[in-house]
């Protein structure tokens, strides 16, 4: 089969080639074509990815093209994992909502809007030219954030889309890592949204172990959590590392202003990686990849990749429709939860609905990305407004109107209807 990745020019690419050519007995792969606007990038990148392939003796051909219909031809899945304006865009993102006293973080947030407006648009062109020109039924598998809302506006234009993120999969791999067994062993009920999302069981075997985790390794759950193991226990879940910006809103805000923010630190490993890249002699995953972040994507797709493309039936948590089984959500809503995957899409899991304790703000959360979709698809001062005042880490008119204007203000160069 042909695999496609838009936005093949990413430090993260070395991740997913690796994945592809350690996992090569799961997924089996005739061409991976990398594509992407940065020749010089691909220049670097795809060789090292050509390398990568011949040292696991992957007989598949690793290609690179600047060109998006040439790439895509033929293709029978599509993986998008683009950022429109690159680590600057993400750096606006980051520090200006923290003038008016809100998170600044570039997938959730008014950080998360700006990158929505810049990134829906673009990947709704590029799976327009996919419908086009890829093979019959090709599935497009979407790991560009905010996934739920860039998934959202994909199936919504009728796409046959999935969203993927790696936090579950890191949950599952550390647990396993801390417990010392394998992964397979360990199988989550992760309910919510796309960095909004709880662990109510972790089952090793088939057996609940979570109230033991939460009593005996709480170092391990504050490590991936990033929140207080006796606020954790309190909740009787382990919430995801995204749920510190709503628990813990006004400390984190001080934290984000004292620190060094995180685009400036990912532009410095981007900096040592395509150095690494650019060396001829490299054909593995260099170590500073980890400091990249995104780890076990490549796993993540891979599994999923081969759950559609075999039939298999397997459970892997994805982003997909809603379809009634969360009951205070709409059904076209982009929920996160595990799901059979087969030839056909994947199917949720039947699962109990959110707790109370959280269910609020997933319904809350929800909305707000319904605005946001709105917002990214035509554009709009008041629709901007609108979105903003819905989100719950902003909520307050004033505080709106003033990241409204800051936000269209930082992305003029992106939105063309805001010039």
């Amino acid at each position: 089969m042909k695999i496609a990745v838009v936005g093949g020019g990413s430090t993260y690419t070395p991740e997913l080639v690796d994945g592809l050519a350690r996992m090569r007995g799961t997924l089996e792969v005739s061409e991976l074509v990398l594509i992407d606007p940065a020749a010089g990038r691909l220049a670097d990148i795809g060789p090292l990815g050509r390398r990568m392939f011949a040292r696991e003796g992957h007989p598949g051909a690793v290609t690179w093209t600047t060109e998006l219909e040439a790439g895509l031809a033929g293709a029978q899945f599509v993986l998008i994992q683009l950022r429109i304006g690159g680590q600057a865009a993400r750096l606006s993102d980051e520090t200006f909502p923290l003038a008016c006293g809100c998170v600044g973080q570039e997938t959730t947030g008014a950080g998360g809007l700006a990158k929505a407006l810049r990134t829906v648009p673009e990947v709704l062109r590029i799976a327009a030219k996919a419908r086009e020109l890829a093979a019959p039924g090709a599935w497009l598998v979407d790991f560009t954030n905010p996934v739920g809302i860039v998934t959202r506006a994909l199936l919504d234009a009728g796409h046959r889309a999935v969203g993927l993120c790696n936090v579950a999969i890191g949950f599952q791999r550390a647990i396993a890592a801390g417990l010392g067994v394998p992964a397979h062993r360990i199988s989550l009920d992760h309910v919510g949204l796309n960095h909004l999302s709880w662990e109510r069981s972790v089952r090793l075997d088939g057996t609940d172990i979570l109230p033991s985790l939460l009593a005996e390794h709480g170092a391990l759950i504050e490590r991936q959590t990033k929140l207080p193991i006796e606020l954790i226990r309190r909740l009787g879940v382990i919430p995801s590392y995204y749920l510190r910006y709503y628990y813990q809103h006004d400390p984190v805000v001080a934290e984000l202003l004292e620190s060094v923010p995180r685009a400036t630190q990912v532009a410095e490993v981007e900096r040592e990686l395509l150095a690494r890249y650019a060396d001829s002699t490299l054909d593995t995953k260099p170590e500073e990849l980890r400091r990249r972040g995104g780890a076990f994507y490549s796993e993540a797709a891979v599994e999923l990749l081969a759950a559609l493309h075999g039939d298999t039936g397997e459970v892997r948590t994805v982003n997909l429709r809603n379809h009634g089984l969360f009951p205070t959500l709409p059904g076209e809503a982009v929920i996160e939860v595990p799901a059979r995957v087969t030839a056909s899409g994947p199917v949720a899991v039947p699962t109990a609905p959110p707790d109370p304790l959280y269910a609020g703000l997933v319904t809350h959360v929800a909305a707000y990305e319904e605005l946001a979709v709105e917002a990214a698809l035509h554009g709009g001062r008041e629709r901007v407004f609108r979105a903003l005042l819905a989100h719950p880490l902003v909520g307050q008119a004033h505080l709106a109107d003033r990241l409204t204007d800051d936000l269209l203000a930082a992305n003029r160069d992106h939105l063309a209807w805001a010039r």
